[in-house]
């Protein structure tokens, strides 16, 4: 009886935990581009999700973004971004550059290659 009560309580509480874990409100990180010599330059580092998770982008002004995969985890090893129509391999420890239009304003989503990170780019 005592076991059954324990593995009861265990399966909730790993329940909950899925549920909050897919579902809940995570706090999310945001940063800004830096712009120097009419460039800009965003950098998200890879690790666990992606830290900024929201980058803002000045509108018009040609903009890089420069992606650093720590994380040895393979749902991280691509990055989607579907509307500017780029897959990108991350490969880990090293710097991976993507050129950003930025000429039309919006909030665009990017995502992991099993699409279980997310995401958002500003531009503004």
């Amino acid at each position: 009886m005592v076991v059954k009560a324990i593995v009861l309580l265990g399966g909730l509480a790993l329940i909950g935990f899925i549920l909050w874990w897919f579902f809940g409100k995570h706090q999310v990180s945001s940063g800004h581009s830096v712009v120097s010599d009419q460039q800009q330059t965003g950098s998200i580092i890879v690790d666990g999700g992606y830290n900024p998770a929201v980058l803002t982008l000045k509108q018009g002004i040609p903009a890089k973004i420069v992606f650093h995969r720590k994380d040895p985890s393979s749902c991280l090893e691509k990055v989607v971004l579907p509307d500017f129509g780029i897959i990108q391999e991350l490969p880990q420890n090293k710097d991976v550059t993507i050129p950003i239009d930025t000429q039309k304003a919006g909030v665009y989503n990017y995502a992991c290659g099993m699409d279980m990170f997310h995401g958002k780019i500003i531009i503004k």
